[in-house]
């Protein structure tokens, strides 16, 4: 998905047409055409949605990545909030299958942010964004309640049902997810298995004004 190698660099004159669209970004940072890198990549669960992201080594923090969807050319800024995500799904429209509804549940639960971060769907330890560095202690525990999300049937409405560790602050949960034909997500429920962990996922998506709920809807 998102952290996948299968980007295409955005150049020429697409970079500078995309570039002049968007700046400046959140008010905040200024794309350039000599040092932001653009890429875009698909999405399995849009057909004429792309994921746009720009990283620039003279903004700060140094691992922070700015993303976007881009519909026909309109750019909707990924802010930590679920409406440009819901504004899409309706006009694309979403197209969600038992192919695909993992990769939505990762995707949404990465850009839908609380107001500590993401809703990280943790699998493996050397997954992207996972922590590292960690003490022998603390990887073990981590180690310890990872597994592969899963896909668990649908209910009698026509949702998905899915299951997964997610990391989020500085712990570790298992959830159970109502993924929608529509896009919307539903936590029906969640149980704590590793907490006050002396790490937490850093992976900064620019200006990001959260709703004080957690991410769902």
């Amino acid at each position: 998905m998102y952290t996948d190698n299968n980007w295409t660099p955005v150049t020429g004159p697409e970079l500078a047409g995309f570039i002049s669209h968007i700046n400046p970004i959140d008010g905040k940072f200024t794309a350039s055409e000599t040092t932001t890198q653009v890429a875009w990549r698909p999405l399995s669960f849009y057909e004429n949605v792309v994921l746009v992201r720009l990283i620039d080594p003279t903004w700060m923090p140094r691992n922070l990545a700015l993303y976007y969807l881009v519909d026909q050319g309109t750019p909707y800024r990924l802010n930590g909030q679920s409406w440009p995500i819901h504004e899409i799904n309706s006009k694309a429209p979403i197209k969600i299958s038992t192919d695909n509804v993992l990769d939505y549940l990762k995707f949404f639960c990465f850009f839908v942010r609380g107001e500590e971060g993401p809703f990280l769907i943790a699998e493996t330890i050397d997954q992207p964004y996972m922590p590292k560095n960690l003490d022998p202690q603390t990887k073990a525990v981590i180690e310890g309640t990872l597994r592969e999300a899963s896909f668990e049937g649908m209910d009698a409405n026509g949702n998905y049902m899915c299951d997964a560790v997610v990391f989020y602050s500085n712990a570790l949960f298992i959830a159970n997810f109502q993924v929608q034909p529509n896009g919307f997500i539903e936590m029906l429920d969640d149980e704590t298995i590793a907490s006050d962990l002396p790490t937490r996922v850093d992976a900064p998506i620019g200006e990001v004004r959260p709703p004080k709920a957690a991410a769902a809807g």
